[in-house]
């Protein structure tokens, strides 16, 4: 038995999948979320037919008629993989707009079970539904949904209701078959049928007590918050907040004792191995993979707090309010507001934040989004943000936040060039979006969310992150004849010799030596691997504890360390974060640009953009610090001064597109 989960974006019905299934599948209190479906074999304690059912989660849709890519996902499979039973989620908050949709689904000869979710907050307002009457006038069972409770939120009934429908007939309570209509007028006059159908419906089953005349409580918080002026410094604030507890306060107190773990782990297999083991063998287990992996790992609690954070701040719906707060912004560059969705989701993973760049329906605000959406800071970069804010710059929360609207600001000004470079810096762009209902945050959900990414985290530590940590360690013990390098002669190792050439173009931003360069060449495979390089590189597994750091390094100074001065480690970390992401993140540009031209060009633009900001980073830095330039500065000027002026060609070819357009219209 299958059943499909539909209903408009943000009514619950992840949260609802999560609940049925058992699985961990990422909700937000906003629209955009889920952009593929998404399947699971409902729990037992829920199915009493001993026969497995299959839930389908589908993205959120509004009508039958999708306007945008992940719509005609649920439309397909609805009327082509024939589910045995639609659920059809209703928020209970918004039953006038939610209902439309439902008189769609009961033309489709499958019978539909209606939750009623949300319930709990009606009875809140004292907002009451009959249940009965509804069901009369839909012709379908209806029952009262709490997604978000473990118990007593009517879930088994649903379940059971959906059962004793499967293969019945429903009869559809309305005249009109959107599925034969075939010009506009036809669909007019549905469309205002239908509506004035559930018009009639809800005022026969809805009673509300709150006059929406009135200013409410809610109303009054985002004329605040989602104020144009006001809310830019309060996000910032907030942002910094976040920042402050996760990067200089509870994380590193958390972290202090994964890393004494870790010291400990090190300390026991190097005892245990002895002297009698090759010290290359030995050498590959402790600063390899203990180490390196280690040095990686030691973050993890600084980024389960940013993410637990995070995730409080998406289920009260703040942000959805910064989706409109950055509407307006983005609108003057050519952009949606619907860009900043992907944008945001992109702060946990950029391949997912790509993926939900399908909800726009605009081919080229889809494909710059999902170019530019790498540049907000992922998951994977943050042990590097979090590394160079403790190393070199005392923990400061200003860190992490600047390089969050730093991320911003590269986005805004990168669409304003790229809608020029393509000629449709005329083009406007609508966005619409319902906002939800403040909540206070789930706890439980922001919990296990942080969890599924720690998850997420430590698989990637212990596969890709060990064996890059590994091979790297390897290059550098041996030499292209297969010999060990001598101690301190690791010059003339692989490694060495690979990234020596590269380190060379890395000079105007600051570090041109070649560790450093091989740190960001292994972080285009996982952006973590920069943390676990250098450890590897440099013989450190401690990274938390600064002045072990010193000690285990031998320097008298932390910053010397690397042999970097705290502007270039900021140009460093600045090139790290904003050069194209790893290549599971460029896979996932590939397949949703569809155009391998926006595809390489998209790369280029990526690292000239990371290059640049890296130079004027360094450059401007160290002149203000010490009075001059720093070193390869005629150099790297010359680069970026050919790069820019390249886009400056572009920019002007494709002035003269627009306007050749404008004179043809």
């Amino acid at each position: 038995m299958k059943i499909a989960l539909t209903g408009n974006p943000n009514s619950g019905k992840t949260t609802m999948f999560n609940a049925i299934t058992g699985r961990i599948e990422h909700v937000g209190n906003w629209a955009g979320v889920t952009i593929d479906k998404k399947e699971g074999i409902i729990k037992d304690n829920l199915n009493k037919t001993g026969v497995d059912i299959t839930a389908v989660d589908l993205p959120g849709a509004y009508s039958m008629s999708p306007f945008t890519s992940e719509e005609t996902i649920t439309r397909d499979f609805v009327k082509n993989e024939n589910p045995d039973v639609i659920i059809n989620i209703v928020d209970a908050t918004n039953l006038s707009r939610s209902l439309f949709f439902t008189t769609q689904l009961m033309e489709l000869d499958i019978p539909v079970v209606i939750a009623l979710n949300k319930s709990d907050i009606n009875e809140k307002k004292d907002t009451k539904i009959s249940i009965e009457n509804l069901s009369k006038y839909l012709g379908c069972p209806v029952v009262k949904t709490v997604s978000t409770k473990s118990q007593n939120n009517n879930l088994d009934t649903l379940i059971s209701k959906a059962v004793e429908v499967k293969g019945t007939k429903q009869k559809a309570p309305f005249k009109y078959k959107y599925i034969d209509l075939k010009d506009s007028d036809a669909v007019k006059d549905s469309d205002k049928a239908r509506y004035n159908f559930v018009k009639k419906v809800v005022e026969e089953v809805e009673t509300r007590k709150i006059d929406s005349n009135k200013q409410t409580k809610q109303d009054a918080v985002d004329r605040v918050l989602a104020h144009k002026w006001i809310g830019l410094p309060i996000f910032a604030l907030i942002m910094w907040a976040v920042f402050s507890i996760s990067q200089e306060h509870l994380g590193p107190f958390l972290a202090d004792t994964l890393v004494a773990w870790i010291d400990n782990l090190y300390a026991v297999v190097e005892s245990a191995l002895g002297d009698n083991v090759s010290p290359f063998l030995s050498s590959l287990l402790l600063d390899g993979i203990i180490g390196g992996v280690g040095a990686v790992v030691g973050f993890l609690p600084l980024i389960m707090v940013l993410f637990f954070l995070l995730a409080l701040l998406e289920d009260c719906g703040y942000m959805a309010r910064v989706a409109v707060l950055m509407d307006r912004f983005f609108k003057k560059v050519g952009l949606s507001g619907k860009s900043i969705i992907p944008m945001v989701i992109g702060t946990g993973c950029a391949i997912p934040g790509i993926m939900a760049t399908r909800t726009i329906k605009n081919k080229r605000q889809r494909r710059t989004t999902a170019m530019l959406t790498p540049f907000m800071p992922c998951g994977a970069k943050l042990p590097v943000i979090a590394l160079f804010a403790g190393v070199f710059f005392e923990n400061a929360a200003w860190v992490g936040t600047s390089m969050y609207f730093a991320g911003i600001l590269i986005i805004i000004i990168s669409a304003l060039v790229v809608v020029r470079i393509t000629g449709e810096k005329n083009s406007r762009s609508f966005f619409i979006m319902e906002l939800p209902q403040y909540r206070f945050p789930s706890i439980k959900r922001a919990t296990v969310s942080m969890f599924a990414r720690a998850k997420a985290f430590i698989v990637k530590a212990g596969t890709i992150i060990l064996l890059c940590n590994a091979a790297v360690q390897i290059m550098q013990t041996f030499n292209w004849k297969l010999q060990v390098v001598a101690e301190g002669a690791q010059d003339t190792s692989i490694l060495a010799s690979i990234a020596s050439p590269f380190a060379v173009f890395l000079i105007p931003l600051g570090f041109g030596v070649w560790q450093l360069a091989a740190a960001a060449i292994t972080g285009f495979i996982a952006k973590e691997n920069v943390v676990g390089t250098l450890a590897v590189v440099y013989s450190i597994t401690n990274f938390i504890d600064t002045e072990e750091f010193a000690l285990v390094s031998g320097a008298e100074d932390v910053a010397s360390v690397m042999g970097l001065t705290s502007v270039a480690a900021l140009s460093y970390l600045v090139f790290n974060l904003f050069t194209p992401p790893c290549f599971a993140a460029i896979g996932a540009m590939n397949s949703e640009m569809e155009d391998n031209r926006w595809l390489w060009g998209g790369i280029a633009f990526q690292f000239g953009m990371g290059y640049s900001v890296a130079f004027f980073t360094y450059q401007i830095g160290t002149l203000i610090t010490t009075g001059s330039f720093g070193s390869g500065f005629i150099a790297g000027a010359i680069a970026v001064g050919l790069m820019i002026g390249y886009l400056v060609y572009l920019v002007i070819k494709g002035n003269k597109k627009a306007a050749l357009k404008l004179q043809e219209a």
